[in-house]
């Protein structure tokens, strides 16, 4: 029997998470990243909750003798925006990563379902936002079936 286990990311995450996020930003935008600034920024993530706070879905199978091992599945960070219009703020999900041999098993839901549950009980969050690569559908439907839908906004940017 599996189940899944999310929790918070540690320091010791660093390398996976990093990792995971260089081969995001390949799949899903061809975009190759320098794995030393990955791993800056996640790890500067990590160190301040008020910058970003990282998740590790975690696929726990009984094996022989009833021991129970964990494997690292998938991970999900998000950071806030103040929102003047609605006085609280939002959620962002980004630096979503489930890992090749995990997809399509729930594990996205459950930290989505981590997330939407932390964010809702937690005073002053209005709702959760997150961007989506205009190419990936497969992501798009995964989102729209959680309840989010397009909020009609493009995304610009100036990147330095």
């Amino acid at each position: 029997m599996t189940h899944l286990r999310i929790r918070d990311a540690v320091p010791a995450d660093r390398d996976l998470i990093a990792d995971w996020m260089i081969a995001m930003a390949w799949e899903t935008e061809h975009k190759r990243l320098d794995p030393d600034t990955v791993r800056a920024g996640v790890a500067g993530g990590l160190a301040d909750a008020a910058r970003a706070r990282y998740f590790v879905a975690m696929r726990e199978a009984e094996v022989a003798g009833n021991e129970t091992i964990a494997v690292p599945a998938g991970t999900l960070m998000f950071t806030h925006e103040w929102s003047d219009w609605r006085n609280g703020d939002w959620w962002w999900i980004q630096s979503v990563y489930v890992a090749p041999e995990h997809r399509r098993q729930g594990v996205y839901n459950a930290l989505h379902g981590h997330v939407a549950a932390l964010a809702k009980a937690s005073p002053g969050v209005v709702g959760l936002r997150l961007y989506v690569e205009r190419a990936n559908t497969s992501a798009q439907k995964t989102y729209g079936a959680l309840g989010m839908s397009d909020a009609g906004y493009l995304i610009c940017e100036d990147e330095f």
